[in-house]
């Protein structure tokens, strides 16, 4: 029976939401109610649920929450309307385009139309800027989470060799970033590995902690890492399954092979992703605070 040590997601963000009650009482105060408005192009059902479960927990917390569907044929030119109409509302301090976007849009001119003060998935180049020198305004959402989990759980990263899979701007990218500054839980050695990497078990093996954020179900396996290892699993991949749903949640990691080798793992469902979501809340908190 395998010793590993199981890090909620669930039970880190709890511990979060305590915390964060206080500070939307103390905006309260002020007559500040912090608002999220979140963006969503096109109808996949997958996309939808992630939107109104982000909208359902900061609504349950007492937060002003919209979410705005558009359609799949929707012109660039009318989402930065939409974008710059928000930007000049005061009732929203946090603005969120859900990724990926139709071929035809370009994602990049989406997240630059957002003022950064606003930008709580904390793309805009500017707040990516203020991260790279180690100063950041917003940190991207599951990066975020994935410290805090570390955090958490008394993981300190120091001193530590650390392997990213996958290079995205949304995990990959700043997570890099976030494990190896020079503050408290931090100061490790990271390295990024990705599609064009050749042998990477080379790395892994030799990982203290992997990151895995490729989008590959079941990728790594247990003779991909050391004994004693730490694993985050950002993976959320829908395989088919003998069960009422036909499919299930599983992550990049293979469960059955890696939990029998790693110190730590992240579940999947219930690690990273909820903490995602706690992180959201957070940075639109904190663009409320900066506001007032």
């Amino acid at each position: 029976m395998s010793k590993a040590k199981i890090l909620s997601g669930k039970d880190t963000a709890l511990s979060v939401y305590n915390e964060l009650n206080k500070r939307i009482v103390l905006l309260a105060d002020k007559s500040i109610r912090p608002g999220l408005c979140v963006i969503l192009i096109g109808d996949d059902p997958a996309s939808q649920i992630y939107v109104r479960t982000k909208t359902k927990k900061l609504k349950s917390l007492g937060l002003l929450s919209e979410a705005i569907f558009l359609s799949m044929d929707v012109s660039e030119k009318k989402i930065i309307k939409i974008i710059n109409d928000l930007n000049n509302n005061t009732q929203y301090h946090g603005i969120l385009v859900q990724l990926p976007l139709p071929g035809h849009i370009n994602s990049q001119n989406i997240i630059n139309a957002i003022n950064p003060e606003k930008d709580v998935d904390g793309f805009h180049p500017e707040n990516a800027g203020w991260l790279a020198i180690g100063k950041p305004r917003f940190i991207p959402c599951t990066p975020k989470g994935i410290m805090r989990i570390l955090d958490y759980y008394d993981i300190d990263l120091r001193g530590k060799n650390i392997v990213v899979i996958g290079r995205s701007n949304i995990v990959g990218r700043p997570i890099s970033i976030l494990t190896s500054l020079n503050v408290k839980g931090a100061n490790g050695t990271c390295t990024i590995c990705h599609s064009r990497t050749k042998n990477l078990e080379h790395y892994t093996m030799n990982a203290d902690v992997v990151i895995t954020a490729i989008g590959l179900p079941n990728y790594l396996t247990g003779d991909m890492i050391k004994d004693e290892a730490v694993v985050i699993d950002v993976g959320i991949n829908r395989v088919d399954a003998d069960n009422d749903k036909g499919y299930q949640i599983v992550g990049d990691a293979d469960w059955n092979s890696v939990i029998e080798k790693v110190s730590a793992i992240t579940p999947v469902p219930g690690g990273v992703g909820p903490m995602t979501i706690a992180m959201l809340v957070e940075n639109t908190i904190e663009a409320a605070e900066n506001f007032g």
